[in-house]
């Protein structure tokens, strides 16, 4: 089977993954923390990757700024999981669908705007995602939905009155100490980049087209980050008394099993379904996300176990093999770690 490190370095010589960073926390200490390969930068030079590299979470931004932000006001404002979206966004047309149905990917929502948008067009996203029908009954059953999380996006701001960068970041990112998570990061220097469009790499700059139109920033996308500070983030979500932003109830709330492999926004390992991207070596109760971009993080409360991994993967395109990549990676490091073997 192999090592970790001797994996991860076949696929980027195999030209599978580009650049990648690696972090494993195992029983609260970091056994793994690597990076491999390298991007092309919008200027068309060759970049290593870093541990110090940011990548475009794609749609980790869902879990690590969505779903804090929803807690947050949970606890500090009038803020309830069962009130309707339409409470706080009037244009909604969907009374009955409520915050709850949004965080749990139960809205009956379509996954994303049809036809999708394309970079470089101009469409009113707020306007077309208020006009989206309802496909399922409300609560029943689980499709995941970009378009359930932007509306989240747009009720912490009208909930909050800020802006979603100005609000994560007051309220979770700095008190956490997350140093280098942030929305439209002020530099793209060592920013991976993602993929070619038109003349150059996107760098630094949302790889995902709604969140570009929303100015960059969204419930569903644009956040930017290092592994070490995902990491930190899974080691907050798995040992909640470690810190004071939000209470331990709350947190465990979000990463407990409601329907379908999901929680409050985490998928969640139930036991039962098609195995999820950790693979089928992991505890029932594990709980996670991936992005787009070829990003992920998992976290295994019964083995005390947090896997970030952050790769670039489409700078190469849309055609991968992370489908199969990633359940690799997380069985091999899970068996790695029973075997007390070296990554």
């Amino acid at each position: 089977m192999g090592n970790v490190h001797t994996y991860l370095q076949n696929l980027v010589d195999q030209k599978k993954l580009p650049g990648a960073v690696l972090h494993v926390q195992h029983h609260g200490k970091t056994v793994f923390h690597k990076a491999f390969g390298h991007y092309i930068d919008r200027y068309q030079q060759t970049c290593p990757a870093t541990t110090n590299t940011k990548f475009d979470l794609a749609s980790l931004t869902k879990v690590m700024a969505t779903l804090p932000s929803i807690l947050w006001l949970l606890e500090h404002t009038s803020l309830e999981l069962d009130q309707n979206i339409q409470t706080y966004l009037k244009d909604y047309q969907h009374p009955d669908v409520t915050i709850w149905h949004a965080l749990t990917h139960t809205a009956g929502l379509p996954a994303d705007l049809e036809p999708p948008v394309k970079r470089g067009e101009k469409r009113d996203i707020l306007k077309q995602i208020n006009q989206t029908t309802v496909a399922s009954e409300l609560g029943k059953k689980v499709q995941y939905s970009d378009i359930g999380m932007i509306l989240l996006g747009k009720v912490i701001e009208e909930m909050s009155g800020m802006d979603l960068p100005t609000f994560t970041t007051n309220h979770l990112y700095k008190p956490w100490g997350l140093t280098e998570t942030a929305f439209n990061p002020p530099s793209r220097d060592n920013t991976a980049s993602t993929e070619w469009h038109s003349d150059h790499y996107i760098q630094g700059d949302v790889h995902d087209e709604k969140a570009l139109l929303l100015g960059g920033a969204s419930g569903s996308a644009g956040l930017f980050s290092t592994a070490r500070d995902v990491a930190k983030f899974g080691h907050y979500f798995l040992f909640p008394d470690s810190q004071d932003v939000l209470s331990d109830a709350v947190i465990k709330r979000a990463r407990t099993h409601v329907i379908g492999n999901r929680g409050l926004g985490f998928e969640v390992w139930s036991g039962h379904g098609a195995p999820l991207s950790c693979g089928r070596r992991w505890s029932e109760g594990s709980f996670g996300h991936t992005g787009f971009t070829g990003t992920s993080l998992w976290i295994d409360p019964e083995e005390e176990l947090i896997v970030t991994f952050l790769t670039n993967v489409v700078h190469y395109g849309r055609q991968h093999n992370m489908k199969q990549i990633r359940p690799h990676l997380h069985s091999l490091i899970s068996t790695t770690l029973t075997k007390g073997e070296t990554f």
